[in-house]
Order: C-alpha cells, then sequence, then structure tokens
C-alpha cells in the first residue's frame, strides 16, 4: 500500500535530501520533529526544492527512483523529500506550514482535497501557458482529468494518476468456476445478479469466500457505496456544497446490495478488515477481489495467480476514484526562483511517471498513458479506460480521501453490512452525519 490506504495508520516519516540521493543512502529518518518538516520561509532565494509527499511502500519506493531521476538531470537543483504520515495529520501540516508562512515549495493532495484547499487561498493558481512551458500544459492531460484540476476555473492541481477501485481475480478459480473465456480472460459480467452469480460460482470452488473486501476498514465501505451508488447517478452535495442531496431510493439501492454481498448470500465476511481482505484473497481462499488498484504489486510479489479487470458494471459503469497530484502552495509563486524550481521538478515526476505507472497507478499524463511501453503494461493497463469515467468525492472541506465525511458515512454502513440496522436506517444516518458537516464552518 502506497499511503496506507485501508486503515491509514502507523507511517513513519521519512526525509530524503539530495545529499542521501548521491551518497546512495536514501533511507527513511524516523522521529523527524515538527520543525525540521517545514519549507523555506518565504522570500528565501535558493536553488532547492522542499518536496512533502505521503507515499511509503512500494509507492515510497518508485517515489525515490523518480526523484533519483529528477536529482540526476537538475544537478543546480537540490531536492529534500519528506515523507508524512498521511491522512488528517499531513493536511493539518501542510495548510499550518502555508499559512506560518514556511510551505514547501510543492506537495502531494489527494484531488478530492482541493475544495478545502482552494477556496481557502493556500494554493497558487497555475497558469496555462506558464505551464506549457515546463511540458505540463493542459493539452498533456484528458479533458476530464484536466476539469476535475480545477477550482472555479482556474487550475490549481498538476494531477500525477488516478487511482480507482477495480476486480482482482483469481485465474485459476476463475478457470475452475468456467469464468474465463476461451482466451484465458474472465468473461463479462454485468448487472447485479450476474455479478452475484460469479461470485457463487467462486465460492464454490474455494469454499471460503467468493469476493474479499473490507466491510471492517474505515475507508472502503465509504468506496464501495460511492461506486455503487454511483453508477445509480446519484450526488451527494449540491455544487457549492451547501445542501445534502443524497437521494434516499438510490443510497438504499446500493446499501441492500452491499448487505446482499456479506449477511444475506454470505460471498464475504462483514467483519473482515483490510489486511484480512488482502489475505483472503492472496491465499486463494477468494475468487475475487474489489479494491484500489494499488494492490497490484502486494499480488506479483506473492507469485499469486491473477488478473485485473474494472470494476464491475452493477448499476452503471462508473467507479470511484481519487487522484494523486502536486500542488504548490500559497506564496511560492512570490519568488520566480523557487517557482521555476518547483515546476522543474513537478515537471521531471510527471515524465518519469511509468515508474509510478508500475505500481498499478493509471497515468494522468497523456505522453505516459498513451505510450506503447504502458500499453504493454499489463495488467497494470487493463482498467486504464475508466480514468475519464470515475466519481470523485464532491469539492467540500470535509470530504475527500481520509475525510470526515468517509469515515463517518463507514459506520452506518459497517453496521448494515453486519445486519445490525436496515438499509434505510443506514442512509438516514449518513444523511444526518452529512448535514451536521455542511453545517459547520470550516476550518480552514
Amino acid at each position: 500500500m502506497g499511503e496506507g490506504f485501508g486503515n491509514g495508520v502507523g507511517r513513519r516519516v521519512r526525509r530524503v535530501s539530495r545529499r542521501r540521493f548521491l551518497y546512495g543512502a536514501g533511507a527513511a529518518l524516523g522521529g523527524l520533529a515538527l520543525s525540521s518538516c517545514s519549507g523555506a520561509p518565504l522570500g528565501g532565494s535558493g536553488r532547492i526544492v522542499h518536496f512533502w509527499n505521503l507515499f511509503g511502500g512500494g509507492d515510497g519506493a518508485r517515489l525515490t527512483d523518480m526523484q533519483s531521476n529528477f536529482v540526476d538531470s537538475n544537478p543546480g537543483i537540490e531536492l529534500e523529500s519528506t515523507t508524512l504520515t498521511w491522512g488528517a495529520p499531513y493536511y493539518t501540516k501542510l495548510s499550518m506550514s502555508t499559512v506560518g508562512g514556511r510551505p514547501p515549495e510543492v506537495a502531494v493532495m489527494h484531488q478530492t482535497r482541493l475544495g478545502a484547499y482552494a477556496p481557502a487561498g493556500l494554493l497558487e493558481a497555475l497558469d496555462p501557458d506558464m505551464l506549457a512551458e515546463y511540458d505540463i500544459g493542459p493539452d498533456k492531460f484528458l479533458p476530464e482529468v484536466l476539469e476535475s484540476a480545477k477550482f472555479e476555473g482556474e487550475i490549481f492541481t498538476v494531477p500525477l494518476d488516478t487511482h480507482p477501485q477495480v476486480m482482482f481475480y483469481n485465474t485459476d478459480i476463475a478457470k475452475k468456476a468456467g469464468l474465463l473465456d476461451p482466451n484465458g480472460e474472465l468473461k463479462p459480467i454485468e448487472g447485479p445478479d450476474a455479478v452475484i452469480e460469479a461470485f457463487k460460482k467462486a465460492k464454490e470452488v474455494t469454499k471460503e469466500q467468493g469476493v474479499s473486501f473490507a466491510p471492517a476498514d474505515a475507508a472502503v465501505p465509504w468506496r464501495i457505496f460511492y461506486t455503487l451508488y454511483g453508477q445509480l447517478g446519484g450526488e451527494v452535495l449540491s455544487p457549492d456544497a451547501k445542501e445534502v442531496i443524497l437521494d434516499q431510493e438510490k443510497a438504499e439501492t446500493a446499501v441492500e446490495y452491499m448487505v446482499e454481498l456479506t449477511v444475506g448470500e454470505e460471498l464475504t465476511s462483514a467483519n473482515q478488515d483490510y489486511p484480512a481482505a488482502v489475505a483472503q484473497f492472496q491465499s486463494g481462499n477468494a475468487g475475487f477481489h474489489w479494491n484500489g488498484e494499488w494492490e497490484v504489486t502486494t499480488f506479483e510479489d506473492a507469485g499469486m495467480p491473477f488478473s485485473i479487470v474494472p470494476f464491475p458494471n452493477i448499476f452503471g459503469n462508473r467507479v470511484q476514484a481519487d487522484r494523486h497530484t502536486f500542488v504548490i502552495p500559497k506564496g511560492v509563486a512570490k519568488d520566480r526562483r523557487r517557482m521555476d524550481a518547483a515546476l522543474t521538478f513537478v515537471s521531471s515526476m510527471m515524465k518519469n511517471s511509468f515508474i509510478w505507472a508500475q505500481g498499478g497507478h493509471i497515468p494522468a499524463y497523456r505522453p505516459i498513458l498513451e505510450s506503447q511501453r504502458y500499453k504493454d503494461l499489463t495488467p497494470q493497463s487493463n482498467y486504464a479506460g475508466v480514468a475519464d469515467n470515475v466519481v470523485l468525492d464532491p469539492n467540500a472541506w470535509f470530504s475527500g480521501s481520509g475525510s470526515d465525511m468517509e469515515t463517518q458515512a463507514a459506520i452506518p454502513l459497517q453496521q448494515a453490512m453486519a445486519g445490525g440496522i436496515k438499509p434505510k436506517e443506514a442512509v438516514d444516518t449518513m444523511r444526518a452525519s452529512m448535514q451536521e458537516l455542511v453545517d459547520t464552518p470550516s476550518p480552514l
């Protein structure tokens, strides 16, 4: 897991400097004090890029390789990269440093956090012509991807990837279950009944689970719900995020389907957490696995027989996703040298994003996305076509990956999937928690 998807805890702080690249160390440091994580004071003129990110595990290793390429190609710019615990602590620290006038030159941000940071004036707006000078102009991104980078018509982020929910499947189990075509590929599975029928066939082979996912996780219930609800065409908030517009009937339909997979047909365990869900698939106790594509390296490293397809069309073709992006905190643009160094770094990272794609994320940079070497990268490219048809969390200060909206919604969804409450009560509870968030002033 790259950034702690799943439980989102226990990440250590890492700081990597250019000198460490030069001398081959590049190791993580623990226990870094908050003060030493600060970026350069605004107005500083050094050619150095302080870069904050939230990537550990395999993503962290790939990021290090991309940073090394930047350092090798740009001897005139120092790089100081710091890895922080992802989630609320990361975003709190980023906002505090910006308000305090000591932000990093570049930071990673989930696209779905834009609704909090852009209206608060914490990010630099990025001029399209300026971006083009660094080969990261608007034409280098799919229109839908570029549109998500905007707030009120201005570009604030440079998207690195799209990371959707996907469906992993064990090819050996699928073959025994009669779910593969003559070419060894998964036969098309569409519609609510067909998906459950396929999971039943897989369970007949495994004698354990048809599909594994993590109902007991703090984030996964929302991702599955928002996928199904999004397939039904549901919206959560009004465009200005001032009104909850959760559609009762569509929301209940989505929750009912989640309940059917757990206590209904008993195709997965309602009490299963994130590590257990991954382990069940990895050990061959589940024929299918619903998760983010970032687990591809976990299963590759395990040497198990598997492939990946887009999340199934149950009620429609859309799927929940988020995007990792690069942002430049407010204040950096006051110093042209700092801004130049920052954009030079971002440009280098985008041009090296084939390395990133190997971890499962769909590259946002079209020269990589449309390259033959990415198309040849399987199973990672099997689901690349969903990049421009995903549902992102609405723009609001309380939404996005690891946000209050996701974690609060997970509780009634977990209760429903465990059979403790009816789908209607789960939806009513979600609506109430969303309304409370809407009524709460933004802290930024």
